[in-house]
């Protein structure tokens, strides 16, 4: 189980946090020409090792790698403005099973190894800070991808709002939902959402645009919803660890 928190932590590492905006747009401009493309997949490649620290796991690092590599070519030259919706959450299931295919395969060979450390612990870190970091970027990115098919003009429009505080406020609602969840604190969900709904609903009334509204709308109740499916997944998995 550890090995397969610690790759999939460095994916998210790799993937969204260490990943700047304009690498991928210039991936998108530029293709397989863009240097970022190759800086990205040597991160992945840096990140498994570090997490792994174990030289001997270099082939299966650099199959990760190379993967990554392949997935994100074909993204790039497959991707159009009316599939990379689509083509965002493939790209990320095709990550996912070259991560679950090389764990299966690499597990049988420190098998023994876990038989004689105690790595509970160790596990239980890992996968706090796996849901952790899951729950603030790498989901909002997921959020706002899925959304975006029903973003209303008035949404791109500026307005008076702090820069990236949109962002921000999902981290900590996201959070928070994890935090109630865990502690076995449901009322604490209904509140956080009925506080979000009245802090929108002045602006939302003051726009008198129903698409705006609805847009609002979908976003909050996917954001929650991904919050709480990843919360109650933590506890399960928490408990088998456990």
């Amino acid at each position: 189980m550890i090995v397969l928190l610690k790759l999939l932590f460095a994916h998210l590492l790799g993937d969204f946090i260490l990943q700047p905006t304009k690498w991928a747009k210039a991936k998108e401009q530029l293709k397989i020409k863009a240097y970022q493309l190759y800086i990205h997949i040597a991160i992945h490649f840096a990140l498994v090792m570090l997490f792994m620290w174990n030289w001997n796991f270099w082939p299966w690092a650099l199959i990760i790698a190379s993967s990554h590599l392949i997935i994100d070519s074909l993204k790039i030259y497959l991707q159009t403005k009316k599939n990379a919706r689509l083509l965002f959450f493939i790209d990320q299931l095709l990550h996912l099973l070259v991560i679950l295919t090389i764990w299966v395969l690499y597990r049988q060979d420190v098998l023994a190894w876990f038989q004689t450390v105690d790595q509970t612990t160790f596990t239980q870190v890992m996968l706090w800070t796996l849901t952790f970091v899951f729950l603030t970027k790498p989901l909002s990115i997921a959020v706002r991808i899925f959304i975006s098919k029903w973003t209303p003009d008035t949404a791109n429009k500026e307005d008076d709002s702090l820069e990236s505080a949109g962002e921000y406020i999902g981290y900590l609602e996201r959070l928070l939902i994890f935090l109630f969840i865990v502690i076995d604190h449901w009322e604490g969900v209904g509140f956080l959402l009925a506080a979000k709904s009245i802090f929108r609903f002045g602006d939302l009334t003051a726009s008198k645009d129903r698409k705006l509204t609805e847009y609002v709308l979908i976003g909050t109740l996917v954001s929650f919803g991904s919050a709480i499916a990843a919360s109650l997944l933590f506890k399960y998995g928490l408990a088998l660890i456990s």
